[in-house]
């Protein structure tokens, strides 16, 4: 069976050469861009991929796009990757070797190594739902949101190392704070009658800290990881007070003007 390998791009120039790179004995690569101006298309034309536009608009966010990206593809097994990550040449040959079983009819989480503060994070696997059956699976458009399947999800073993996606992207903290603005403004979108008591304002950023630093194994990084655990609850707190704001003032949901691009989906990024 054969893999399409499926990237959503804006501006993505940075990394892509070498996403690429780690892609070109896919089957097919697919690059469904939202109009960047950057060298962006010249490189993805360069690799011989596959291109399709996708209008920006006024996103700044891809899971508009995603869907539309997978069923670009021509394969009926589609693997997404973003435009900062590298697939290790064993997840391909893992991926490659389960789709040559006739009996083989799943998606796949697959656990990615994320870089925070100049070195890569250790924690719990940051598990991304990214390989799949093309025809009988949806993406939906909204924020943090992961594609809808409709055959048994199975995990990569935490274990195997060698299959991790490695994140290429380092974003120094004032550039994190931007993009923890910009996800809060997009989720205010899809919990409009969410509301916090203020039990709830008081420890769900606690919650957050725990989950973060002693559960997901950041206590392991010193204080980088009291830093990532920073992040995680300053993003509850954000869309604590933007959601309360909105309960108490009744004013519409904020959503600004788009100032860059999410090139992800999942807090986990932040």
């Amino acid at each position: 069976m054969n893999i399409s390998a499926v990237i959503n791009t804006y501006n993505a120039g940075e990394h892509l050469e070498k996403v690429l790179e780690a892609l070109k004995s896919f089957d097919e690569i697919v690059v469904c861009d939202m109009e960047s101006t950057d060298n962006t298309l010249d490189i993805a034309r360069r690799f011989g991929c596959k291109i399709v536009t996708f209008p920006r608009n006024n996103s700044n966010i891809c899971e508009p796009a995603r869907d539309f990206a997978i069923h670009s593809a021509s394969n009926p097994w589609v693997l997404v990757v973003d435009a900062d990550e590298i697939v290790p040449p064993s997840l391909k040959e893992y991926l490659y070797s389960r789709v040559a079983d006739p009996a083989f009819n799943a998606a796949l989480l697959i656990p990615r190594l994320n870089c925070f503060m100049g070195r890569h994070i250790h924690g719990l696997p940051d598990y991304q739902l990214r390989f799949f059956p093309r025809d009988t699976t949806i993406w939906p458009p909204t924020i943090h949101s992961r594609p809808k399947v409709q055959v048994p999800i199975e995990k990569i073993p935490a274990s195997r190392k060698d299959l991790y996606l490695v994140h290429l992207d380092d974003s120094p903290v004032s550039d994190r704070m931007a993009k923890l603005n910009r996800y809060t403004d997009n989720e205010l979108s899809r919990r409009v009658s969410r509301r916090f008591s203020a039990p709830a304002m008081l420890f769900r950023p606690v919650w957050f800290f725990i989950r973060s630093f002693f559960m997901g194994g950041t206590w392991r990084e010193g204080r980088r990881g009291i830093a990532k655990a920073y992040l995680d609850t300053i993003y509850q707190m954000m869309l604590i007070c933007k959601i309360t704001e909105r309960d108490i003032t009744g004013s519409p949901a904020h959503t600004g003007s788009p100032t860059g691009y999410i090139n992800n989906n999942t807090p986990n990024n932040r």
